[in-house]
């Protein structure tokens, strides 16, 4: 990819907004550069006045601007000329810190405007889409690599903008000055730099891959060894997970140093050039103006200045070209993930109304499969939940009870079959509405580090919390009165980072009354009693029975103890129902159910 083709794929990652800020900048940074320019080209007179007075009257510009400034005599016109270069060079060093903080902070803004995109691509994506990828490598691209593009390959690009133009200006200057010297230095210092950076352009390359897998095998590794920190301290895996972390680690800190050394190589080798150059220039100017110091000074003057700006421009443009070609991986992985067709139109802020369960929720020959699986997870699966019931799925594990519910929940859509409520099929334009109406309570509860509160009302800003409604809640999920009598703070203690402050239990009843707090038409509960004792388990479900007059709702479970109750029981066998009935029923008719009964008994 030639270093077009990356401003080429910047501008394509940039808004339509961004896009013409962007044509903005690099008129600025042209303008920056002419101004640089004429800055070192305001030299050469007062240098030609310096080395030689008689040139007021030699050149017409010279005499008029000796009139214009009113000058006694020529050493007071020295002075004026002089203090006036000084200004005008002044004046052209602040346009460029301007145009350079322009360009920065344009560049820089990026980091959050990229991130936020790369988050809003990955959150309209549908949840089957994150069930076959890695969370870590997720995180680490939105965390990390966007602001490593940034800062490498985009900023890079600008800084590269920015002194092409004005190093192409200020050799257009000195060809016009003295072509031969111009078109020498061209040459050497081009050459070099040509040739330095064709040697090492695929190693650049190869070293930038690098770094991007070594960074996506940190991430995991980090996340691995402090997400399961308590199997890692009982099974004594510390050390084994520091081994694992340190070989991509010292990875990614060797390309980064080996991008830096090749960055930095030719710096040392141009300065022992450039001395020399200029020892060869002064002589071949001696030369060729017959040694006649007064005619070179003005010309070795401006070469000098111009050198002054050059040398650390040509260095950053070569340092700009190789972290270019370091971040191409990251840019290119960056760009495909931008790029990525937007699944489904986030919710404007604005919640729909929810779609009320009145009748029947019915499953039609629903049919569903993960990518590479032998067989479907549900197989032409058809039920009928009846409105305010209180129904009952079980089933050994792989039956097929998680992708159902699922299904039900609006997060899978049926590869075949379909989805009704109230006879109203369940698509893109009405999914958010049915899912409004829809109380979820997962085994495992998720948790911010945040007040009990918050994690009830989860979602609700925190001054829209509504803490009657939470104290409903957590009354029906048997939490109130262990909040009030034993937490200091009630309803204010923070539970720490994933509730790592409460009992799994504890967790479980924050979660349940989470679901119950929105006051959702539907309560569905995914294996939610699992971590209950008994005693616990039957409170809460004789109060969730209790409002089952008003709510349909929904058990998983594999402890038949929590399903005896329901008015139907499913049994699910291979992604298909083979069983329903009441509890009593099942034990009765399949002889599948009366063995799970008989080892739950």
């Amino acid at each position: 990819m030639s270093v077009f083709e990356v401003y080429a794929r910047i501008f394509d990652l940039l808004s339509p907004r961004e896009k013409r800020r962007f044509v903005v900048l690099v008129i600025l940074v042209m303008a920056m550069g002419l101004f640089d320019v004429m800055g070192v080209a305001s030299v050469l007179p007062f240098l030609a006045v310096v080395s030689n007075p008689s040139a007021v009257q030699d050149s017409a510009w010279l005499s008029w601007f000796y009139d214009v400034t009113g000058a006694q005599d020529v050493r007071q016109f020295m002075m004026i000329l002089g203090f006036s270069v000084f200004g005008f060079v002044l004046v052209t060093t602040l346009v460029r810190a301007g145009a350079f903080y322009a360009l920065t902070y344009f560049t820089k803004m990026r980091i959050m405007t990229l991130a936020t995109r790369l988050m809003e691509v990955y959150l309209s994506q549908p949840y089957a889409w994150f069930l076959q990828r890695n969370s870590s490598e997720l995180g680490k691209t939105v965390l990390q690599e966007v602001m490593l593009v940034v800062n490498g390959p985009v900023t890079a690009a600008m800084r590269l903008l920015a002194n092409g133009v004005m190093l192409a200006l200020l050799v257009g200057l000195l060809f016009v000055i003295e072509p031969g010297a111009a078109l020498g230095a061209a040459v050497l210092f081009g050459g070099t730099y040509g040739l330095i950076f064709i040697a090492t352009r695929h190693q650049l390359t190869r070293m930038g891959r690098g770094r991007v897998d070594s960074s996506r095998a940190q991430f995991q590794i980090v996340q691995e060894a402090l997400g399961g920190i308590k199997a890692v301290k009982l099974m004594a895996l510390e050390r084994s997970y520091l081994r694992r972390f340190q070989k991509p680690a010292h990875d990614a800190a060797r390309h980064q140093a080996g991008v830096t050394l090749i960055a930095e190589l030719p710096r040392q080798l141009l300065e022992v050039i450039a001395f020399g150059g200029m020892v060869l220039f002064v002589l071949w100017l001696l030369a060729r103006r017959e040694g006649m110091i007064g005619d070179v000074l003005p010309i070795l003057g401006v070469y000098a200045f111009a050198a002054a700006r050059m040398f650390p421009t040509i260095q950053s443009v070569f340092a700009s070209i190789s972290e270019i070609r370091y971040g191409k991986p990251a840019l290119d992985q960056l760009h495909a993930e931008l790029t990525r067709p937007v699944a489904e139109r986030l919710p404007d802020g604005k919640a729909p109304p929810p779609l009320p369960l009145k009748r029947d929720l019915v499953l039609d020959r629903v049919t569903f499969a993960f990518p590479e699986a032998d067989r479907p997870a549900l197989d032409a699966l058809s039920l009928t939940i009846p409105a305010h019931s209180i129904i009952g799925i079980v089933g050994s594990t792989g039956a097929g009870k998680t992708t159902l519910v699922d299904t039900i929940l609006g997060l899978l859509v049926p590869q075949s079959g379909r989805l009704l409520v109230d006879g109203q099929e369940i698509g893109p334009q009405n999914v958010r509405r049915w899912q409004r109406s829809i109380g979820y309570v997962p085994q495992d509860i998720y948790l911010t580090d945040d007040s009990i509160a918050a994690n009830i009302a989860f979602g609700v800003p925190e001054g829209q919390i509504d803490m009657a409604a939470v104290i409903a809640a957590a009354k029906v999920a048997e939490l109130h009165d262990f909040i009030i009598e034993t937490l200091p703070k009630g309803y204010d203690t923070a539970v720490g980072e994933r509730g790592a402050r409460l009992s799994g239990g504890q967790r479980q009843r924050i979660g349940i009354a989470r679901a119950i707090y929105g006051n959702p038409d539907m309560l569905v509960f995914d294996e939610a009693t699992s971590a209950l004792d008994n005693l616990t388990e039957r409170a809460i479900m004789d109060a969730v029975r209790a409002l089952g007059h008003s709510k349909t709702i929904i058990l998983i479970a594999h402890r038949l103890s929590t399903v005896r109750h329901c008015d139907k029981v499913f049994l699910l066998e291979q992604g298909r129902v083979v069983a329903a009935d009441r509890y009593d029923g099942l034990v009765a008719k399949n002889a599948h159910f009366r063995a799970l009964h008989e080892a739950t008994a």
